[in-house]
């Protein structure tokens, strides 16, 4: 017959379990709560609002706001394009109030990322960027900004997902974008989003409409290439040749003939005169299917091959034309820089 009113057994339940659960969930609350503060005091006052038009607002003249992150002492600021926009009078504020008047350094429409430096400031509290290839889904994540105008807010959450794609206000799609639940609204755009060691892993830069808790954010590695191109070049160096086109399905019958196994290819609907693509022979209606040896399976396979590397280098090119495989040469040239 079993006992169960051994005094070890209830010793062994009741008292330890009501005593540790409660002191273990407020341990637990406590680390949280104090990661997210010492997040907020190491990087919050990097943070500025990102002011842009006139100072006097007029009907005609209509500025935004947004958010920023000042990455060196000497004022040099990361936020968004879109912040920036065409605006030529920009204007910094920190958190103790200060303003500053900024300039544009570069931009960057296809990453929607933009540098400034603030106009006669020094010594500026700064943020360091870290190693967004680091990151793990589920780890915590801070994001400080100026959301609806009301500023220096935090907000937490985690990295919901890793190496999204959406597209930037080019057309182009931006890669490697970081997917969290931290809280964002217009006016976040263009500030930081933390790790939980104070790095600056991210630049929040979208939010989906009609979405509830999906918002994503540029990683610091692509802000890090875009930063070191513009200080070096003042723009973001890209190959150019000259096509207008969307992905378009391979007909079964065409690849068979041909010989290769893609499903889809970049379908060039528009040449531009003089450009390499017409120097080189393409013609509407030409499939890409590879070129330097990459398979390119749609138009953004064939936007993101043409990177600095292959900027005034003859590359191989495979096209079906009419069904029929054909090999040209081409000699991509660098793209204007965005204005």
């Amino acid at each position: 017959m079993l006992d169960f009113t051994s005094d070890n057994a209830g010793d062994a339940l009741s008292p330890r379990m009501t005593e540790a659960a409660p002191g273990n969930d407020r341990a637990l609350l406590d680390a949280y709560s104090n990661a997210v503060i010492d997040v907020t005091e190491r990087v919050g006052p990097a943070v500025v609002r990102v002011e842009t038009g006139p100072k006097v607002r007029n009907a005609r003249e209509r500025g935004g706001l947004g958010s920023g992150i000042v990455i060196s002492p000497d004022g040099l600021v990361l936020t968004n394009s879109h912040v920036v926009g065409s605006s030529k009078e920009i204007r910094l504020r920190d958190t103790e109030g200060f303003v500053t008047d900024a300039h544009v350094l570069g931009v960057d429409p296809d990453t929607d990322l933009a540098l400034l430096r603030a106009d006669g400031a020094r010594d500026l509290p700064y943020a360091s960027l870290g190693d967004s290839k680091q990151l793990r889904r589920g780890q915590l994540v801070v994001a400080i900004g100026n959301p609806l105008g009301f500023e220096s807010t935090v907000t937490a959450g985690v990295v919901s997902a890793l190496g999204r794609s959406i597209r930037s206000v080019s057309g182009r799609t931006i890669e490697d974008v970081i997917q969290t639940d931290a809280a964002l609204n217009p006016g976040n755009s263009g500030g930081p989003l933390v790790s939980s060691n104070s790095q600056v892993i991210g630049i929040n830069t979208a939010i989906i409409n009609g979405a509830q808790g999906i918002c994503f954010a540029v990683a610091s590695n692509t802000a890090q290439f875009v930063l070191s191109e513009i200080i070096r070049h003042g723009y973001v160096r890209r190959a150019f040749i000259g096509v207008a086109g969307q992905t378009a399905p391979i007909p079964r019958r065409h690849a068979v003939l041909a010989g290769v196994e893609n499903k889809m290819g970049a379908l060039l609907a528009q040449i531009e005169p003089d450009s390499p693509a017409a120097k080189a022979g393409l013609l509407p209606g030409d499939v890409v299917i590879k070129l330097d040896g990459i398979d390119i399976n749609g138009v953004d396979d064939l936007i993101r091959a043409l990177d600095r590397d292959r900027i005034d280098r003859i590359l191989s090119m495979d096209v079906l034309r009419l069904g029929r495989l054909r090999a040209i040469d081409i000699h991509p040239i660098e793209r204007k820089p965005a204005r």
